[in-house]
């Protein structure tokens, strides 16, 4: 049976990853949005700002790997704000937004499926340790 403290180390082994994808995709999307548009076929504005909605992301997540005890509540934020990233995607593929290419469409959908992923281990960590603010 895996401890608290092995528990606690797991999470904020996934959330640093968690936090290092956020800002690489960040730089991605912010310094690359430019060319990125035709390869895409997304508007340059879409990916731009999400590319820097990323950044403070990055940086909760950080942050909540950085605590001793991770934050059950900020940890919950993180899986939320994943999740709503992931139907984020799916909504760009659905709505009249651009015209994506078959490499756009398989862009957002891979990385939805990351991200997907990601949140799905993290609350698979919670939930399979019960972990607490206080554990």
């Amino acid at each position: 049976m895996m401890t608290v403290k092995a528990s606690h180390k797991m999470l904020r082994t996934v959330l640093m990853f968690d936090a290092a994808t956020c800002f690489a995709f960040g730089l991605l999307l912010c310094l690359g949005a430019g060319p990125l548009t035709s390869l895409f076929g997304l508007p340059t504005d879409l990916l731009l700002f999400a590319g820097l909605i990323l950044f403070p992301c990055a940086v909760l997540m950080f942050v909540v790997a950085k605590q001793p005890n991770p934050s059950l509540a900020l940890v919950w934020l993180i899986i939320l704000g994943n999740l709503g990233w992931v139907l984020g995607s799916i909504a760009i593929l659905i709505l009249p937004i651009g015209a994506p290419t078959a490499i756009g469409y398989g862009f957002v959908i891979l990385q939805a499926l990351g991200v997907l992923g990601i949140a799905t281990f993290e609350y698979r960590t919670i939930a399979r340790h019960s972990l607490s603010p206080a554990a």
